[in-house]
């Protein structure tokens, strides 16, 4: 019998290199097209997902780039939210901290999009065999609390994220989300919400229609004020059409990842959903050895059965680094 290979997508990035793009056109099923605002990924011209580079704000405010919106399913459907009049701050998919410190200097808000920078110096489109497609990015964090003597914002954290949009296949799609965050000053920490709840990290705005369902793997699972226990990953299921058709988003966590299992904020109504990282209390980044945060997600049509996710979830574990 003949194996196939193993097609790996490999690119590093030098420190400082000149804020250029690089789209090479995909060859597979997944098709990803550059605009002044971003990248859009489709599916035999069906949209998947669009990626939002360029910063883009509310009347000024809420200023914010570097995340994912909208986020569609397998029927057409958004499933995300972008400034919603609630938490005007929350944007589709995006990892972002409520803290941020340099040594007892705290530095902006990243989570609420204040006095916040997501300088996107490069990107790369990476056609990995004909099932899917990557788009690799990097991204320096900057705040105009953290400048040099002309008054330079200048950068504190180097993230290189891979997003890697799969196929359809059997009524599901999985697009894995890789996140490396290296400081690029001294004593640099992060971390979620200073108060019990603690959220912070991966999240999640969806829109939240009344049929909702949380499954984790602990089953049915009823969204608290604080965080909640589920498990590694967590299954969200409604009608997000106008029909009866049903339609979810798995969120698989890695084992690879820090706290595994983390645990989980939920809300019904107005508001993310978050496996939390790493919570009211902040950690150290390395500028040595980069914080791999690593999440993967499954739209799929229908109730997703709990054996299937389990099955997801095994497959994920066994997926290296990109």
């Amino acid at each position: 019998m003949i194996k196939k290979p193993v097609i790996l997508c490999v690119l590093t990035f030098p420190l400082l290199f000149a804020a250029t793009v690089f789209a090479d056109a995909s060859n597979g099923k997944i098709q990803v097209s550059e605009n002044e605002e971003g990248f859009r990924f489709t599916e035999d011209g069906a949209d998947v997902l669009f990626y939002q580079r360029k910063h883009k704000s509310l009347d000024g405010s809420y200023r914010r780039a570097n995340y994912i919106h909208p986020l569609f399913d397998l029927d057409g459907n958004v499933l995300t939210e972008d400034f919603p009049e609630d938490h005007a701050h929350h944007r589709g998919i995006y990892w972002a901290w409520h803290q941020v410190w340099v040594g007892d200097k705290q530095i902006g808000d990243p989570w609420i999009a204040k006095d916040f920078e997501w300088d996107v110096r490069g990107a790369k489109i990476e056609q990995c065999g004909p099932d899917s497609a990557t788009l690799r990015v990097r991204v320096l964090w900057k705040s105009p609390h953290w400048t040099d003597g002309q008054g330079e914002q200048q950068p504190l954290v180097e993230e290189t994220t891979a997003i890697t949009v799969h196929n359809a296949a059997d009524n599901a799609r999985k697009v894995d989300f890789e996140i490396k965050l290296l400081a690029l000053e001294n004593q640099i920490r992060i971390g979620g919400s200073e108060d019990e709840k603690g959220y912070g990290g991966f999240s999640l705005r969806i829109r939240l229609p009344p049929d909702i369902r949380f499954v984790g793997r602990v089953g049915e699972v009823e969204p608290q004020r604080q965080s909640v226990e589920a498990g590694p990953w967590l299954d969200m299921s409604a009608r997000f059409g106008d029909t009866d058709v049903v339609s979810g988003l798995t969120v698989l966590s890695h084992s690879s990842l820090p706290g595994y299992p983390q645990r989980w904020i939920l809300r019904r109504r107005g508001s993310m959903q978050n496996p939390v990282y790493p919570g009211q209390h902040a950690v150290a980044l390395s500028n040595e050895t980069p914080l791999v945060l690593r999440y993967r997600l499954v739209i799929h049509q229908g109730h997703a059965e709990p054996t299937a996710i389990e099955r997801w979830q095994k497959e994920y574990a066994a997926v290296g680094e990109r």
